[in-house]
């Protein structure tokens, strides 16, 4: 009884596992959506997995459809040098010595439709030091490709998660409790 039961819970399992939809964002079929920012959803449909849809998206689409329409086309784009990454390119120019303390700072930055970024939120940070020297890069920094929307430059926003020096932990925090 008990080899039966573990077979079915088995099954189960794997059909909870094996629903897959077809992911379709701005008209191209991705792996995954998790790397969307929700900021940059305009629009989500869900198309339920029939003949109708089957015969527009193929096979792939027997688990449905999920439609993911963004506010823009095109991602903005960072370019510089040898650098296709904005946040390679900040550790390349904040100065933070291998001899400091490790720091980390998150930061939401919007991109401008002329390509400028700025910082919208600070999300987090371990120091000021630190924060004023990477706002200090991100003001001074080379212009982004701006995000798309029919052919027309729009804003965007996007995260950076910046920790340095690099392969450095952060100490973690020690408190003391009084009772």
């Amino acid at each position: 009884m008990r080899a039966l039961l573990t077979i079915l819970s088995l099954f189960i399992t794997m059909e909870i596992y094996a629903y897959k939809p077809l992911y379709v964002v701005n008209g191209n079929i991705v792996e995954s959506i998790e790397h969307i920012p929700h900021d940059d959803i305009e629009r989500i449909d869900n198309l339920p997995a029939n003949e109708e849809t089957i015969a527009k998206w193929g096979i792939e689409a027997s688990e449905g459809v999920i439609l993911v329409t963004l506010r823009y086309d095109q991602n903005a784009t960072f370019h510089y040098g040898e650098f296709d990454n904005f946040t390679e390119y900040l550790s390349s120019v904040v100065r933070w010595d291998s001899t400091m303390p490790a720091e980390r700072v998150s930061l939401r930055i919007e991109v401008d439709s002329n390509g400028k970024a700025t910082i919208s939120e600070v999300i987090s940070s371990t120091s000021k030091q630190y924060l004023k020297r990477v706002t200090r890069a991100i003001e001074e920094a080379p212009l982004w490709q701006p995000a798309k929307k029919s052919g027309v430059a729009t804003h965007s926003q996007h995260l950076v998660n910046l920790q340095l020096p690099k392969g450095k932990n952060i100490p973690k925090e020690m408190g003391v409790i009084i009772r």
